[in-house]
């Protein structure tokens, strides 16, 4: 069989199985296998596109194949649940920089080299291979910067932010443009480059830190938008294809989250959302009275209670919490008692973070209830057991235009009989407002680390409920 035949139908097959294991990634039960497909076709195109391109011999795939896998496998399995959203955030930066790396390799390659001379076409997909490329670098490091706690989780602006950026934007225009036109003129490149670096930073710093698993949605958006790109500079089917997925899904998933946040998906594009000022206090700005509860109290609630819905947030993630959580649940449930768990989109730090959580502990997947489907619930429940949860349930969002998370949906536990509220302290959220949840009247405070408090809690309530 013609050889090129043989390389288009495995650039096919690897095509399909993208499609079908990002399909399969839609739905937990799934996600797994999906997630198999897709590495294994990735591997075939890898494979593939080497030995179409003969740029190197079999010992060096071989080998470079074997460091990659075994520095992947070490830092997976070192990697903790709770840095997950960093982990992504890099990924996403070194897809924006290996796109820069290919587009400007490339463009030096037809420039630069004698008798080859640039077409336009090529020269706008190098282009915006570099750019797209370039700010998803730098942004995906600002991301995971914030996300880190190397950079202030607030948003940061400066007088004149916009301006500035709208300029920067006209002059990486008016560069690239020349760069196309006249692409032996080097200069212009490093100056598109340059510039695209410097936008990713000034369009990620002013977003706040509620707002940061869009964030992180959008750029993995821009890595696919720029592999996708490069896949035309290099005239590679499935480059094209696989970037145009993830770029594809990471805008749909995206605009869901804006929907679910109450933002504008223009405003997220032109990285001028999540600016508002921080630091907002409660309503009114009246200090907030708290009510706080022991641990034996608790478990005399929990004793009591019929019906309990638990609503888990970053901080369980961080206290590792999910399987004494998973142990209070059992105990509730062979009392009888109901018990769900309230999921927020943007729970955690990235889209589906607590569902991997608790699917840790090995909490059933129908116990998983989205926001839209549990919110009317709430005014029926006994208890609404909030863990490492903060912004998400704040009522500032429906009750204070002022504060930088109005407009957000939220989980209305506040509408529960009553509210426990497991935190270390006072301390606010990320999106750095105080909750003045904490102070309503059916709210309790249970001060302390989620996992010793929970397990305390636990003990107490085996000793009111002997099995």
């Amino acid at each position: 069989m013609d050889r090129e035949l043989i390389i288009q139908i495995a650039y096919l097959v690897a095509s399909v199985m993208f499609i079908l294991g990002i399909k399969m990634l839609g739905r937990t039960t799934t996600a797994r296998r999906g997630n198999t497909i897709s590495a294994v076709a990735m591997l075939i195109a890898i494979l593939v596109t080497l030995l179409d391109r003969q740029v190197l011999s079999f010992t060096e795939i071989f080998v470079t194949i074997l460091v990659g896998s075994v520095l992947g496998t070490i830092v997976a399995r070192r990697v903790e649940m709770t840095s997950m959203p960093e982990m992504v955030a890099i990924f996403n930066g070194f897809g924006g920089a290996a796109s820069v790396l290919v587009a400007s390799s490339e463009y030096w390659r037809l420039a630069h080299t004698q008798n080859l001379s640039m077409d336009p076409v090529v020269g706008i997909t190098v282009v915006l291979s570099v750019i797209i490329g370039a700010v998803t670098l730098t942004g995906s490091f600002v991301a995971f910067g914030k996300l880190k706690g190397f950079i202030s989780g607030k948003a940061i602006m400066f007088s004149g932010q916009h301006a500035v950026n709208a300029v920067l934007f006209v002059a990486v225009l008016v560069l690239s443009a020349l760069l196309v036109v006249n692409p032996n003129q080097e200069i212009w490149m490093l100056g598109v480059i340059a510039i695209a670096l410097l936008l990713g930073v000034l369009t990620v710093i002013p977003i706040g830190g509620a707002d940061m698993p869009v964030v992180i949605s959008l750029l993995n958006s821009y890595s696919g938008i720029a592999a996708c790109a490069t896949g035309f500079v290099l005239n590679n089917q499935v480059l094209i294809i696989a970037g145009a997925l993830v770029g594809a899904s990471g805008i749909i998933l995206t605009q869901i989250m804006c929907k679910a946040m109450n933002r504008s998906l223009t405003n997220v594009l032109l990285g001028g959302f999540g600016q508002t000022s921080s630091g907002v206090a409660a309503a009114g700005g009246e200090e907030i009275v708290v009510k706080e509860v022991g641990v034996e109290e608790s478990a005399m609630l929990f004793e009591s209670a019929s019906s309990v819905i638990i609503v888990p947030g970053y901080g369980m993630a961080v206290a590792q919490a999910q399987h004494i959580v998973r142990e209070l649940t059992d105990m509730l449930e062979k009392r009888g008692t109901s018990v769900k768990f309230a999921i927020h989109p943007v729970a955690g730090r990235m889209p589906g973070h607590m569902n991997v959580l608790l699917a840790e502990a090995n909490i059933p997947y129908d116990k998983l209830i989205e926001m839209d489907h549990i919110n009317d619930e709430f005014a029926n429940t006994d208890i609404a057991l909030i863990i490492g949860a903060n912004d998400v349930v704040n009522p500032a969002a429906r009750s204070n235009p002022q504060s930088p998370i109005y407009g957000m949906p939220i989980l209305n536990a506040d509408k529960a009989r009553t509210v426990i509220v497991c935190k270390r302290g006072m301390s606010a959220g990320y999106a750095g407002i105080e909750n003045e949840l904490f102070g309503y009247p059916n709210c309790l405070m249970l001060f302390g680390d989620a996992k010793a408090t929970m397990t305390k809690v636990v003990s107490e309530l085996k000793e009111l409920v002997p099995a």
